[in-house]
């Protein structure tokens, strides 16, 4: 039996969701069906989930809380928390796990915050240790002491504001870890992909590529190439930066993210990457599809293939697993299952659809 745990909204973020959810795919007279479980964990709004790469232990973002909090599997259908929930920021809403297991990124949209935390032996969070050079700062000098002194900079708009207009605020997505060691994050607020390097117990900013104003970089991806891909979530397009030799990255290509995504009607949510590395997928709350792009030459550049329904309403959350590809539908209550053309890795038709309380995220299960 193939598991996934689910995130969803709950009574904090106007959802019915009670925790992090289980969700299962059974095999039975020659078709998989996917069935809800229940509560694998009672929690608040668990809206974003992200597994650790070789523990059994799952991070969940409690969005309506501005918390995160590590829990470790205590049995085929259930977690139990590893430690207790830790600030992070005004509407936390991505977590990002490095590769070898000892760093946790938060994003924060509501405020802007992006917000570093350790990960000790067993997986449990390790809270943020104060910097102690600002604390001596503040004992000399009266100076005001930050909450987390794990906090990296703050953005800044690197547009203008317009006479007339109101100034626009940083809205944090995503986080992704880069070859090397260095680490993206998106800001939707003011159109940046800002790269950082972990020094200390904090991060410093490296550099920050700037995207056109009003496209609202949201979700990423990491292409076997070493291109990044970043999906817009108000332009509705798909961005591809590449690297230098010098580390500084910058603007490779751009697509639009589907031919009839409208902008203003249809907002891009998720991006994911099929094993092959040769197809990217995004859904459009809005217009409820699933758009397939083909990956050219060597990753530096993407093209519409192909469209199809979601099978949910509100598509915010999707992930390839075994040649189907599943969608949670934050609106309807619901995730699908989609087929994939064995050679095209375009969608086709949907194989399934099963109730879930609000899920907005889903996460394979070990």
């Amino acid at each position: 039996m193939t598991r996934f745990w689910v995130g969803g909204y709950g009574d904090d973020m106007q959802g019915d969701a009670e925790g992090i959810g289980f969700l299962s795919v059974d095999e039975g007279r020659g078709a998989s069906t996917l069935t809800y479980r229940g509560v694998a964990a009672p929690v608040a709004s668990p809206s974003w989930l992200a597994q650790h790469p070789s523990l059994d232990v799952v991070y969940a973002a409690l969005e309506g809380a501005g918390e995160v909090q590590a829990f470790a599997r205590s049995g085929e259908s259930s977690l139990h928390p590893l430690g207790p929930a830790l600030a992070a920021g005004d509407s936390v809403c991505h977590l990002a796990v490095s590769p070898v297991g000892r760093m946790l990124i938060a994003s924060c949209y509501g405020d802007g915050r992006v917000v570093r935390y350790g990960i000790a032996d067993d997986g449990r969070l390790v809270p943020a240790a104060p910097d102690k050079a600002a604390a001596l700062r503040a004992a000399l000098f009266g100076e005001e002491a930050s909450e987390n002194e794990t906090d990296a900079a703050a953005a800044s708009d690197p547009y203008p504001t317009p006479a007339g207009d109101e100034p626009r605020d940083s809205h944090a997505h995503s986080a992704v870890f880069l070859p090397g060691g260095r680490i993206a994050t998106t800001d939707l607020g003011f159109d940046l992909v800002r790269i950082w390097r972990a020094s200390g117990t904090g991060l410093t900013i490296d550099h920050e590529v700037v995207l056109p104003r009003g496209t609202g970089p949201r979700h990423m991806v990491m292409h076997p190439s070493g291109h990044l891909h970043v999906v817009t979530e108000y332009s509705c397009e798909v961005f591809t930066l590449a690297s230098a030799r010098d580390g500084s990255w910058s603007l490779a290509s751009a697509t639009t993210a589907s031919p009839i995504a409208q902008v203003g009607v249809d907002f891009p949510a998720e991006l994911a990457l099929s094993r092959d590395g040769q197809t990217l997928y995004t859904a459009l709350r809005g217009s409820n599809t699933v758009s397939a792009l083909r990956v050219r030459g060597s990753g530096e550049t993407v093209e519409p293939l192909a469209l199809a329904d979601s099978g949910v309403d509100w598509p915010r959350h999707h992930l390839v697993h075994e040649g189907v590809l599943l969608v949670a539908g934050q609106r309807s209550g619901t995730v699908a299952a989609i087929d994939l053309d064995e050679r095209t890795g375009a969608p086709r038709e949907v194989r399934h659809t099963a109730s879930a309380p609000t899920p907005t995220a889903i996460l394979p299960a070990r």
